[in-house]
């Protein structure tokens, strides 16, 4: 197995700025107070897609061979990995097929649509749909995109991890929510090699816990169907390649419950007028639970993405009532 290494990272970074800024790393006091550590929120919400995979899209879609881009693309995707491709792909001329679940959240089937994807609905959850995608790409002619098993993709994402020590140098830990992996791989290489020192643990739902419990174990882990609302996290099969980079690099993995995630979600709506989905919400959740322990330490969150089904935006609201 091919992993991707630092330098990939920054072979990456010239081609996903090309057509992506570097988002903002801020201090917001109200969090540093509350949290009594220096708290930074890496926006990762403010790329065009509101999410960090749009990064990996950009480059794994860049390097396809020319005979590839004619034929096209095809991917799984409850959303995010989703709109990174067909972002990518309307860049490069690429056509772009995705199967989603079929109660995928509707705004973001609608912002893959809008970007030019077709898109095919099918299964309960993320892993059934792939399962489909899988059979699909054989009879279809298309390069099938893993959204965590591909090394170009994981040192896309990691350019972010760039940006983020290029801006704080030091930071004591990072925490970063886990799908299947991608983005706290690339983090933890680049952390690895810029600053050993720092932590970078990496968050879970409660209730889609399966990479957690393989990192633990040792071993991959498959779980029941996801129940979290936090569609960006909620996978049940584990991935090779990032889980073994996690092995290697990641230091400890946390689980946060559903109810935390939407009380976090109204937190970064007040304080910092910032809306997170689920998956966005997870390393602030996970800072609140870990209050103690990130005593005095300049902490980083990354906070990706910001594509929050409204229906849920309006149960999380309607709690506050």
């Amino acid at each position: 197995m091919d992993l991707p290494n630092y330098n990939d990272i920054v072979a990456a970074a010239p081609v996903v700025h090309r057509h992506v800024r570097p988002t903002p790393l801020y201090e917001w006091p109200a969090l540093s107070q509350q949290l009594g550590c220096r708290y930074f929120l890496k926006h990762e919400n403010h790329t065009p897609t509101t999410a960090f995979k749009v990064r990996g899209g950009i480059y794994l879609v860049s390097r396809l061979p020319e005979e590839q881009k004619k034929r096209g693309i095809i991917a799984c995707t409850t959303g995010n990995h989703g709109q990174s491709l067909a972002f990518a792909s309307r860049l490069f001329g690429v056509r772009c097929v995705l199967v989603v679940p079929a109660n995928n959240n509707p705004d973001k089937n609608a912002a893959m649509r809008a970007l030019g994807a077709e898109l095919i609905e099918h299964g309960r959850d993320y892993d059934e749909a792939r399962e489909h995608c899988e059979t699909l790409r054989q009879s279809a002619g298309l390069r099938y995109v893993h959204s965590a098993n591909e090394p170009d993709l994981i040192a896309g994402v990691g350019t972010y991890a760039l940006e983020i020590f290029d801006e704080l140098p030091t930071p004591d830990v990072i925490l970063a929510p886990v799908g299947l992996g991608s983005g706290i791989c690339g983090t933890a290489l680049v952390a690895a090699t810029r600053r050993p020192e720092t932590r970078v643990i990496g968050v879970q739902s409660e209730q889609a816990p399966a990479v957690t419990l393989s990192w633990r174990a040792g071993k991959m882990v498959e779980t029941e169907s996801p129940r979290t609302f936090a569609e960006g996290v909620a996978t049940r099969v584990p991935a090779e390649m990032t889980l073994e980079i996690m092995r290697r690099h990641v230091h400890d993995m946390v689980l946060v419950g559903d109810d935390a995630l939407r009380e976090t979600i109204r937190l970064l709506l007040r304080v910092t007028h910032n809306l997170a989905e689920g998956a966005g919400a997870a390393a602030t959740a996970a800072a609140l639970a870990m209050r103690d322990q990130l005593h005095g330490k300049a902490v980083v969150g990354v906070l990706s993405g910001g594509n929050l089904d409204l229906r849920e935006l309006g149960k999380v609201l309607h709690e506050t009532s």
